[in-house]
């Protein structure tokens, strides 16, 4: 058995610190000893992306919003389904996070973040949400709505939140979240906030049987919506 190495680590603005380890071309992104995300399992991170850009496709230059960085899952699959003319903006808190996608993990972004189509900003994606004009917004960001490293991240899920982001987002855009695993009160609340939202399942590793994640896609719809459709 091949063991870990530890490559870096980076503290988490209000407490608590992620680390980055390796094994082999596996990598592994830790916070207190519990596993944020694999190299191995990218299936819903790529489902994330593919099922939010079916929502906007025929647009010729679609703004993109991907809040997260991470392993450059997300980002990658939603290249491969965009046009030439799409912008995909990048919103990563951490600078150390996008010093590890131009670093050791290299590899696993394929030097997508080179694309011309692609910007990375190290900021909160909160504050460029309020920019405006998306037709979609992809958030990836902790755990989902139930998260583990900042309670910051709270407020992007909060009724207040979600409502900021359908304001944001263009006539018929897409507000996209990914979640380690259910939550009705969260997708109650996402109705609530005026969406109509679909919640959806992705297996966490690609074409094998094993863990699922819950993928919620809400388009401005009808507040009053009692609950969202499952497929």
């Amino acid at each position: 058995m091949i063991p870990w190495v530890h490559l870096d680590r980076t503290e988490i603005p209000g407490g608590g610190e992620l680390k980055l380890s390796q094994r082999g071309d596996e990598f592994s992104i830790r916070l207190a000893g519990a596993e944020l995300m694999n190299s191995r399992l990218s299936g819903s991170e790529e489902a994330l992306a593919t099922l939010a850009c079916a929502r906007i496709a025929g647009r010729k230059k679609p703004r993109i919003l991907i809040g997260g960085l991470g392993m450059g899952f997300t980002l990658r699959a939603a290249l491969s389904v965009l046009g030439p003319g799409a912008e995909v903006v990048v919103a990563e808190l951490l600078p150390a996070v996008v010093h590890w996608a131009r670093g050791p993990m290299a590899p696993l972004f394929n030097g997508c973040l080179d694309d011309p189509r692609v910007t990375v900003e190290v900021a909160d994606v909160a504050d460029l949400i309020g920019a405006g004009g998306w037709d979609a917004i992809l958030l990836d960001v902790d755990n989902g709505p139930d998260g583990l490293t900042r309670a910051s991240n709270d407020g992007l899920y909060s009724l207040a939140g979600l409502a900021r982001a359908r304001r944001a987002l263009t006539g018929g855009g897409v507000l996209a979240i990914w979640s380690q695993g259910p939550d009705r009160a969260f997708a109650e609340r996402f109705s609530r906030a005026g969406f109509a939202v679909e919640e959806t399942t992705a297996k966490a590793h690609r074409g094998k049987s094993g863990r699922r994640h819950v993928i919620w896609l809400g388009t401005p719809g009808d507040a009053r919506r009692a609950a969202p459709r499952r497929q």
